[in-house]
């Protein structure tokens, strides 16, 4: 396992792991490795990836809590641009972790990635003035499948970072912004989600 350094159960979740490559850099600049399933498996981290994603955001922008309810899958994520604090929400109902929720900045310079198992609610926070965001599945998207929860549901409580702003009772945005004054930029869909309570349970 030369090329990566993996730290499992993040956060006291089973199955979180923050995965960091080895860099190499000279004067040129620098070379690594992003994904290698020789080096996952040695890990003891066996997914069959069947899906790569890539999105672009500017500063404010939230893009969660998404989950595929009956197609669950699991999410290797990294930003290639930019700073975003990426979560994930375990929704495993006989997790001994049911509920709790783990963030991790990932960065252009930190070139750390964030493995999410199925069964969690995924979302991000874009820190920086632009942001591109990349991630592997392991199962195909389902549009009729997708299902969320609210980001500020104080029963989770997320922390997240330099965002300001007072919880009216639902996911909407108003109101919330970034300590510089950008104002967050949630999708229409994502601001109807439902609390905790209420959401879909693995």
């Amino acid at each position: 396992m030369g090329q990566i350094t993996v730290e499992k159960n993040v956060g006291g979740i089973e199955g979180l792991c923050v995965i960091t490559p080895v860099v190499h850099g000279d004067n040129r600049g620098y070379f690594s490795e992003t994904y290698s399933q020789r080096d996952m498996a040695e890990a003891g981290i066996d997914i069959v990836f069947v899906q790569d994603n890539q999105s672009g955001s500017t500063m404010g922008v939230l893009r969660g809590l998404h989950f595929q309810k009956q197609y669950p899958q699991t999410k290797l994520v990294r930003t290639i641009k930019g700073r975003v604090f990426d979560v994930a929400v375990d929704l495993r109902k006989d997790s001994a972790t049911y509920g709790k929720w783990y963030g991790v900045e990932l960065s252009e310079d930190n070139k750390k990635q964030f493995l999410i198992p199925r069964g969690f609610a995924h979302g991000f926070l874009v820190l920086s003035e632009v942001a591109e965001f990349c991630y592997k599945c392991d199962d195909f998207y389902h549009p009729n499948d997708e299902g969320g929860m609210a980001w500020n549901d104080p029963e989770i409580g997320i922390e997240w970072p330099n965002v300001v702003g007072t919880y009216n009772g639902t996911a909407s945005a108003e109101g919330y912004m970034l300590t510089n004054g950008t104002k967050l930029n949630l999708s229409d869909k994502d601001q109807n989600w439902l609390g905790f309570k209420d959401t879909f349970k693995f």
